[in-house]
């Protein structure tokens, strides 16, 4: 289990594989919270696996739609799942994998019992500040069986009105496990500002920790007169009121911060976005949610102006089919698992690769794209890197 404490060795190389400027953010403290958290999430995966009545099929072997078939699990939900669970198992051991398409599992032996709590509280103990993370996984944990059942949808479950509070802890720059997407999307943001003054929109941004990261990293390097306004936007309702609430209690506030709704899956020009009117587009763990990609990048194309910058501070897969730990959360929705699919980069729904963001850049007829820090460079060492802004230019 990766839970043994990092050594001078893997800070050495830490600090061969990533600029200089981020290298604080990944220190020891950090990494060991998410070594814990994938084995947190390996151990609920485990949990999931039997209360999903997967065990007995798993032993028997198949595809992941033949062994959620002979487990009674909904056509639709259920073998999309249990695909994901069953690869994270075998990217850990625990299962093994045929890697011939299409990809069969077996358990060659019993599956491992391992308590998700002693995790927990090993993280406590490191680091409390990022158990609204685990907090959030082990709620996404308890609604699998009923949603791969068909019983329920992960909507219903994962944004029911008494969970309104576990999202907002998640989301908080609080919580370094979320907050470190703030951080590396505000500096790509200040450091590319394409114009010498411009606007800024937000895309998808939740309860505002994304903007306040940004806005402050403006103001620490004394640059927030480039900004000459913020349009701060969200499609969901609740999430739009508690960033509006937060935002406009800022003191650079007045004038500038405009909070709106708008939907990334729709013309942006029904928001009032106006055609090369911006500098700047970002989103914080947003753009890989679009129903279809290709017309939100576009939509994004035209509301640039030329020169303008699009940037997405994103979960990024580090290699075709590999798992993320915090897809085990979004993959209960339904708009996360079943987007338009793009032949050459957009093959499944969820996060994509360095090279899949690239070539949807291109496609939607961007310039100078970008993955920062470099993934494809990193993966080899560290496998589990996943966070970094991807962007482009008009």
């Amino acid at each position: 289990m990766p839970v043994q404490p990092l050594n001078a060795a893997s800070r050495d190389l830490r600090a061969e594989i990533l600029p200089a400027e981020l290298l604080p953010l990944f220190d020891d403290r950090f990494v060991r919270s998410c070594d814990l958290i994938e084995e947190y999430i390996f151990r609920l995966t485990l949990g999931v696996v039997r209360q999903a009545r997967l065990v007995a099929p798993l032993a028997e072997g198949g595809t992941a739609r033949e062994i959620a078939h002979r487990a009674g699990l909904a056509p639709g939900v259920g073998p999309w799942l249990t695909d994901w669970l069953l690869r994270l198992l075998a990217e850990r051991g625990a299962i093994n994998r045929e890697p011939e398409a299409p990809c069969r599992f077996q358990s060659l032996q019993p599956l491992p019992d391992l308590d998700p709590a002693e995790i927990e509280a090993v993280q406590a103990a490191h680091d409390a500040a990022a158990l609204p993370s685990f907090r959030l996984a082990a709620l996404a944990a308890q609604g699998y069986p009923s949603v791969m059942r068909g019983e329920a949808s992960g909507e219903s479950m994962l944004f029911a009105a008494d969970r309104i509070t576990a999202w907002s802890e998640y989301f908080s720059k609080q919580n370094p496990l979320y907050a470190i997407s703030n951080t590396i999307g505000a500096r790509a943001v200040q450091a590319r500002f394409p114009h010498a003054r411009g606007a800024i929109l937000e895309i998808g941004g939740g309860f505002g920790s994304g903007a306040a990261a940004l806005l402050d990293r403006f103001a620490e390097a004394g640059v927030t007169g480039c900004i000459e306004t913020y349009r701060f936007t969200e499609h969901t309702p609740i999430f739009l009121r508690r960033g509006q609430r937060s935002l406009l209690s800022r003191p650079d506030a007045p004038g500038r911060i405009i909070c709106t709704r708008l939907d990334m899956n729709r013309p942006f020009a029904e928001a009032g976005v106006k055609p090369a009117s911006l500098s700047v587009v970002y989103g914080v763990n947003t753009l890989h949610a679009a129903y279809d990609l290709a017309f939100t990048l576009r939509e994004i194309y035209i509301a640039l102006a030329p020169g303008g910058l699009m940037v997405a501070s994103e979960c990024v897969r580090p290699f075709p089919a590999q798992t993320v730990y915090v897809e085990f959360i979004f993959a209960l929705l339904e708009s996360f698992r079943s987007p338009v699919l793009q032949s050459g980069w957009r093959p499944n729904g969820g996060f994509l690769t360095p090279e899949q963001w690239i070539a949807a850049f291109r496609a939607a007829g961007f310039n100078n794209a970008f993955v920062w820090p470099d993934i494809s460079h990193i993966r080899h060492h560290y496998p589990a890197f996943v966070v970094a802004a991807v962007g482009a230019t008009r």
